[in-house]
This record gives C-alpha cells, sequence and structure tokens, in this order.
C-alpha cells in the first residue's frame, strides 16, 4: 500500500458565492506540487456553488407524512435498524423521526434523488443538512465532473503545477474485502467501478460489515488516469483527516450547539474549525 502525507487546511464557512480558484490559489500556494491530489469536501462545494435549499419552503403532503411515519419511525425504527446494526442512539433518533421536517425532507429527496435514495435513513443522494443552518440542506452539484474539470485547469493556471482535484462525499461506499473490485455505492459517482444500488447498497453493506468495508465516496475526480484501489485509499485517508465539523448528522450538529435542529445558526457553524480541503501526496 502506498504511503500518503496528508495536509489539512482550516479556513472560514464556505457560503454561497465564494471565488473557490481564489481561496484555493492562497491555501495551496507553497504546499501542492506536480502530482499531488487536491480533495474538497462534497458538502463545503456544494455550499460554495450554491447548491442549497431551504426545506422550509416545502408543505408535506399527507402521504408524505404517513410514509415517514411507517417507512422511517417503524421500518426503520423497529426493524432495517437491527438488520443494519444501527447504534442505539440512532434507533431511539429513528423512532422518533420529526413528521413534518422529516416529510419535507423526503419530498424532496425524492424529487431530486428518485426512490432509491429516498429509502435511505439520511444523506439520501447527496441531500444533507448537517452543518447547515436552519432547515436548509445541501443539494448534489449538477454537472459536476464539469465543475471539477474547469475547476482543476483553473488551479493549474494559477498555481503552475500540474494537480489533480477530487471531490469526495463522507456517506459511504461499500468494498467486498475479498476483491475490492465488487463496490456498492448509494450515490452514483464518475468512477465505472463503483455499482451504483441506492439505499439497496446501504443495507447490504451495514447488514454484512464482516464482508463489506466501508469507505468515503469519491464523487468525481479530475487528472491523471488512477486505480480504483488508489481512488478509494485518498478519499478515505482525506475524510478520516479532514473531520466532521460540529458533528455527522443534523441531530448531532444541533446536540453540539445545544438547540433545535432547525436552531443552528450561520454564526454558530463559523465558529467551528472547518478543513473543507485536504492536500494528498504519495510518498512512494
Amino acid at each position: 500500500m502506498a504511503k500518503l502525507k496528508i495536509l489539512k487546511f482550516q479556513c472560514g464557512y464556505w457560503k454561497p458565492g465564494l471565488d473557490l480558484v481564489e481561496i484555493l490559489t492562497k491555501l495551496l500556494n507553497g504546499y501542492i506540487e506536480n502530482g499531488d491530489f487536491v480533495v474538497l469536501s462534497e458538502k463545503a462545494y456544494a455550499s460554495a456553488l450554491g447548491y442549497i435549499f431551504d426545506e422550509a419552503k416545502i408543505k408535506p403532503s399527507l402521504f408524505s407524512k404517513i410514509f415517514v411515519y411507517f417507512w422511517m419511525r417503524l421500518i426503520w425504527g423497529y426493524f432495517l435498524s437491527f438488520i443494519c446494526k444501527l447504534k442505539p442512539q440512532t434507533i431511539k433518533l429513528l423512532r422518533s423521526y420529526p413528521l413534518v421536517e422529516g416529510a419535507s425532507h423526503k419530498q424532496l429527496a425524492l424529487k431530486v434523488s428518485g426512490f432509491l435514495n429516498v429509502l435511505k435513513p439520511t444523506s439520501e443522494g447527496g441531500i444533507d443538512g448537517s452543518n447547515l443552518p436552519y432547515k436548509f440542506v445541501t443539494l448534489p452539484i449538477e454537472n459536476i465532473q464539469e465543475k471539477v474539470d474547469k475547476l482543476r485547469r483553473s488551479l493549474e493556471e494559477k498555481l503552475g503545477v500540474k494537480l489533480n482535484l477530487m471531490v469526495v462525499d463522507s456517506d459511504r461506499i461499500y468494498v467486498y474485502r475479498r476483491n475490492c473490485r465488487i463496490i456498492f455505492s448509494t450515490r452514483k459517482t464518475c468512477f465505472k467501478e463503483i455499482r451504483f444500488l441506492g439505499f439497496l447498497a446501504y443495507i447490504v453493506g451495514r447488514a454484512f460489515r464482516r464482508f463489506f468495508k466501508p469507505v468515503a465516496t469519491p464523487l468525481a475526480y479530475s487528472g491523471r488516469k488512477i486505480r480504483i484501489e488508489d481512488a478509494l485509499m485518498i478519499a478515505e485517508a482525506a475524510d478520516r483527516v479532514r473531520g466532521y465539523g460540529a458533528g455527522r448528522t443534523v441531530f448531532e450538529v444541533a446536540e453540539t450547539f445545544n438547540v433545535p435542529v432547525s436552531g443552528v445558526t450561520w454564526e454558530m457553524l463559523e465558529k467551528i474549525k472547518h478543513y473543507p480541503i485536504t492536500l494528498v501526496k504519495r510518498l512512494d
């Protein structure tokens, strides 16, 4: 296995409208060399590009509320949570899953990410509210590969080096331990070796953890051609170093600040240390 050196860069909370090329150039200048891998948090990247939505604008339907009650509180709370070996605290949260806010969230997830993703308990197809204020959530980035290609070229021009750029989601893919080319994902990625199964990937990966290793998801990549094994190693290493901001889920974030889920503000989040960018160097 190749040895990696990873640098993480602390910066302010990324809000919509940031000049990412300017910010990344200032952070990386003096540290980056030819062939290095720049790894961005998908959530921070989506926020900076303006891919956020206020779920308070959604009026949930009666069907959505019924779905949330039966699917989240009952099916997940009393059945699938045990199959997936979820933590007791997570099971408790699922059994008290908010009906109105949850229905709004699931209604949006169905529209944006489709049926196979809405069945997941959290982070449905990249729709995630953790480390965001109020009832905001990030949305999947449209044409993400084109945007990543363009950003890489701009950074290469500014920094004067050849680099590789990867966008990583902390949501897990599941890699078969005996054959690292058997990979199931809840999201579509740019790597053909990663098979999209929607929420079924989550069920299989969690239920059979003895056989599947959870790894951070490399969503998009631009640069020299690399093996899928290297892409997974870089994505997971960068994700571990970066951390999770104020918490992994909206519930953890709310607990961090001791407020209701919808009570988190921009000001609160700005007080937390954020590391949306890491620089990965191969030492072999």
